[in-house]
């Protein structure tokens, strides 16, 4: 069993590997970066060389390439001599109009410099010249813009990525050389009445906590860096995107850290346990609210998450499609060519033969129509009864498939030598189907089961777009429309992982369940 884990599990990582590192070469080499400015405000009203200059600054900041620029190596340069005024000296500003001029800029000792010391560092020197009128005058703009550029290999992109997919906050998270007092301790936590783990030099100040959200125990020590947003979720992190409930903000009364134990209480939304470290020297508002650097936070919000919301559609709609498909199926295969067989096998003709939008819409129909469900999810007065008819619309199919797959093996083990002999020694019929024949059908099932169940945390990506679901279903198709690499990338090592993680799982299962079968090689063992 060992052995078979550990070859397994090695085989699942080299798998994960080849598919990611797939994916991101065909996302990051294939497919023009330019793509993801079709979205963007920001790049649409801007013009001529601007424009170009904010291009790089967002393949600097999404992972494309390194780059810096003239003007912040005059900056460099300059404070350093002559500090906080440096822009109004007279050599400074010789320099910085030096690159307006196409013909002479290189002849300036400045461009020089610069040019030289980047390309000592294997930086490549892009000039963009001013863009003028046919009058001489610069365009809005237009300024020209001196550039040392290094483009990343995707090659590169994908091992940064490997190596950096987890992450552990450690004291020396901070480089703030003022942060002399670094450790990672428990503590009494004021906001929930329990302790917590927290933390000075790291990232986030509380590492562990306990709050009143499921799953109530809550980490910000161990990071998934799954990337980016580029286009939908702008800057986000992917994985805060699916974490994040979808709700509106929720105030409660609370106290800022620097007030705790005092009678001053707001009313507030901000998460106290979601505080990271602020490099900026803090204003005289912050000073009586904090007392450390500590000061930057996010907000709590009422709901549920992306990957929540998924997963309780998704896992309910699957209990739903094994309650009854599997006694339907095991129904209509006592009663083979009865009414009940013939109805099962009806609906399982429609259902299969159907496309799934036809009758996700159908449903939708008679729902609204005759009980009164909300159609679109974020139109629910009663917000439980928006998940009704996604669930309900999700598990339809998986009930057809089950009722299916179950007649056909329970029919299949009906004419076993087994189950001849179980009758020539006078077993009832109910006993020969509820000891033997159920039980031996559902070995051909089980292997499935750990993947319908993993499957449920990926959605259901027509189901929630029909209803208009919160959730990850619709994270990939948005990401390949908008030309988000980013999310691309994460749902492709989600979804890979999440698919070898149910292949391991339902083998043990089905080992566990057939006798036949052994992960083991001692002797009499199977595969």
């Amino acid at each position: 069993m060992k052995r078979y884990l550990g070859k397994r599990i090695l085989f699942s990582i080299f798998s994960l590997i080849v598919v990611v590192a797939t994916v991101m070469l065909l996302v990051f080499s294939v497919i023009n970066r330019n793509v993801i400015f079709q979205m963007d405000d920001t790049w649409n009203k801007k013009s001529n060389n601007d424009r170009i200059f904010y291009e790089y600054t967002m393949y600097s900041k999404y992972g494309y390439l390194e780059f810096t620029d003239y003007a912040n190596f005059l900056k460099n340069k300059y404070e350093t001599l002559y500090g906080s005024e440096y822009t109004k000296n007279a050599d400074y500003k010789a320099d910085k109009d030096a690159i307006q001029d196409e013909n002479t800029y290189l002849e300036n000792a400045s461009v020089q410099e610069f040019i030289a010391e980047n390309e000592a560092k294997g930086y490549k020197t892009t000039y963009v010249a001013p863009a003028r009128a046919k009058s001489g005058k610069v365009k809005t703009g237009g300024n020209g813009y001196l550039l040392a550029v290094h483009e990343k290999s995707v090659f590169s992109r994908v091992w940064h990525y490997f190596t950096h997919l987890v992450t552990l906050e450690t004291t020396g998270d901070v480089t703030d050389p003022a942060l002399t007092e670094r450790y990672i301790r428990v503590e009494k936590d004021p906001y929930s009445g329990f302790y917590a783990l927290v933390g000075s030099g790291t990232t986030h100040k509380y590492l562990l906590y306990v709050d009143g959200r499921f799953p109530f125990i809550h980490q910000n020590f161990l990071h998934l860096n799954l990337g980016t947003s580029y286009t939908k979720y702008r800057g986000q992190e992917i994985t805060d995107v699916i974490h994040r409930p979808v709700g509106e903000q929720i105030k409660k009364r609370s106290q800022y850290p620097a007030q705790l134990g005092t009678d001053e209480y707001v009313e507030t939304a901000i998460d106290f346990h979601s505080l990271t470290y602020n490099y900026n020297k803090r204003t005289a508002t912050e000073e009586k609210q904090f007392p450390d650097q500590y000061t930057t936070y996010s907000y709590n919000f009422d709901g549920l998450a992306m990957i929540e919301n998924s997963f309780i559609i998704g896992l309910i709609a699957t209990l739903i499609a094994y309650l009854l498909g599997l006694p339907l199926g095991i129904a209509m295969a006592r009663h083979k060519d009865g009414l009940l067989d013939k109805i099962g096998n009806g609906y399982i003709i429609f259902i299969m033969a159907v496309p799934a939008l036809a009758y996700i819409f159908l449903f939708a129909t008679v729902g609204t129509t005759v009980f009164n469900l909300p159609y679109k999810f974020a139109n629910a007065q009663v917000k439980i009864l928006a998940y009704v008819l996604p669930t309900v619309s999700l598990a339809l199919r998986d009930i057809g498939g089950l009722m299916k797959w179950m007649r056909r093996y329970m029919i299949d083990q009906m004419n076993s030598d087994y189950v001849k002999f179980a009758r020539a020694e006078g077993l009832s019929e109910k006993e020969i189907y509820r000891k033997h024949i159920s039980p031996n059908a559902m070995i051909y099932l089980v292997h499935g089961i750990p993947a319908s169940i993993l499957g449920c945390l990926t959605g259901a990506i027509i189901t929630e777009r029909v209803y208009s679901v919160p959730g990850v279903g619709n994270l990939l198709t948005t990401a390949l429309s908008g030309h988000d690499n980013g999310i691309i990338v994460a749902c492709t090592l989600f979804y890979t992982t999440l698919s070898l993680i149910s292949v391991i799982l339902g083998d043990l299962l089905l080992a566990k369940k057939d006798p036949r079968i052994s992960l083991t090689t001692s002797k009499g063992g199977g595969r």
